[in-house]
């Protein structure tokens, strides 16, 4: 599929002005600031009124959120209500539950816990299955992993990619993150200030980055932010 026009301006000022393919799984990639985030809100529908949108998609499908468009957000503790059971937050037959719970690692009992019961990584398997339960086309992914540990961190990339494998969606990875970017994605967009400043195979940008923005993403540590289990 291809967005052959993204473009969000605001009063008289042009935020971001962007285009690319996603042909099986691509990185959006940029430090906070440089218009990901606006560019994954604008294909959500979750841009303010105040922001005009021009979009461009040529797809074999339309871009419906809950239909062909599922979205999995960055942090999972954030994402589910801590007062209600998980079963009675996911929209979905029980067969179609217990079906997206073995495909994402987890045993069924789990959908009768508080999400306050359970760890980083499980949520996180949680709000994947319930992303999945409309069997997308493409899944837009907001960083994921931010929330979790090293090791949960490898492992929900893992299940990402073999769930891709098997069900077929594309992928849309929101991030700043070159190393989770590179272990999950084929192709990579380099934002910065609402514009590409390059894309192409990641692995060949990783290897050989043209522009100086992209070299000090790669390099930048990351270790710094905190995680949870």
């Amino acid at each position: 599929m291809k967005i052959e026009k993204l473009h969000i301006q605001y009063q008289n000022s042009t935020l971001v002005d962007i285009s690319f393919n996603i042909n099986k799984s691509l990185a959006l990639v940029g430090q906070s600031g440089s218009g990901k985030s606006l560019s994954l809100k604008a294909l959500l529908g979750m841009l303010p009124d105040t922001m005009n949108l021009q979009l461009d998609v040529q797809a074999p499908f339309e871009l419906i959120k809950g239909e062909s468009l599922a979205f999995v957000p960055q942090n999972p503790f954030t994402a589910l209500s801590p007062l209600t059971k998980i079963s009675k937050q996911f929209f979905a037959s029980t067969l179609k539950m217990r079906e997206l719970f073995e495909k994402v690692g987890l045993a069924y009992e789990l959908s009768n816990r508080f999400p306050p019961e359970l760890s980083g990584g499980q949520l996180q398997r949680v709000i994947i299955a319930m992303a999945l339960s409309s069997d997308p086309k493409l899944l837009l992914l907001d960083e994921p992993t931010t929330a979790l540990d090293p090791h949960n961190r490898e492992v929900i990339i893992e299940l990402l990619k073999s769930l891709q494998e098997k069900m077929g969606f594309k992928m849309l990875f929101v991030t700043h993150d070159m190393k989770s970017a590179g272990s999950l994605c084929e192709e990579i967009c380099v934002i910065k200030d609402g514009k590409v400043v390059e894309k192409g195979m990641l692995s060949e940008v990783l290897e050989s980055p043209k522009e100086e923005y992209t070299q000090v993403l790669i390099s930048s540590n990351f270790s710094s932010r905190e995680f949870r289990a």
